[in-house]
């Protein structure tokens, strides 16, 4: 089986990219499974949803072609992962950038005549593992936590059917170490596929 890691971080040794990687190698670790990583930076990605990508939203002209060629490397995973750091409780402008472009309309859900909606994406599960620099009793005290579940969980990824099977915020204050986020990070990807 095949994964997709998308890493949004700016600096390349971040720890944010470590743990990338500590999943990659949780996945590949039983040998069988392959790793893609998109690194959202490196790659120059262009986040800003333009004229192009609102024509394409009305299926009024065709998805400009870097968006096509995201939707194929989707296409050709198995698992969709995203690993983040958490910038003002939320994912960076630049991933937001990315699902704002590629989840297209016809694509990854289909809006009908009747305003109902076709979710496209059911076979494609979703891990979100996210870094933070605040504690987990914080994230939850001011219903950042509730927050995070109901805009990304439910009304990015349940809006185009895609299961988020992880759900998991790395908060460096509760695990205690770097060491101890790339572990974790490690046995999330030993999962991923199991």
């Amino acid at each position: 089986m095949h994964a997709l890691i998308v890493v949004s971080h700016p600096l390349t040794h971040s720890l944010t990219h470590s743990v990338a990687q500590a999943v990659a190698h949780g996945i590949q670790a039983k040998g069988q499974h392959s790793v893609e990583v998109a690194d959202l930076t490196r790659e120059g990605f262009n986040p800003v949803f333009s004229a192009a990508d609102m024509a394409a939203f009305t299926l009024s002209a065709p998805l400009p072609a870097d968006v096509l060629a995201e939707q194929a490397r989707i296409a050709r995973a198995d698992a969709l992962v995203l690993v983040f750091p958490i910038y003002w409780w939320t994912m960076p402008g630049l991933l937001k950038g990315w699902i704002d472009r590629v989840f297209a309309n016809g694509w990854a859900y289909e809006e009908g005549p009747d305003g109902k909606v076709a979710k496209k994406l059911g076979h494609l599960p979703v891990h979100l593992v996210a870094l933070g620099g605040a504690d987990q009793k914080t994230f939850e005290k001011h219903g950042y936590a509730q927050s995070w579940k109901t805009q990304i969980a439910h009304g990015i990824f349940d809006y185009c059917g895609a299961p988020v099977a992880t759900n998991t915020t790395l908060m460096l204050p509760d695990m205690g170490s770097p060491e101890m986020c790339l572990q974790r990070a490690t046995e999330i990807g030993e999962n991923i596929f199991s």
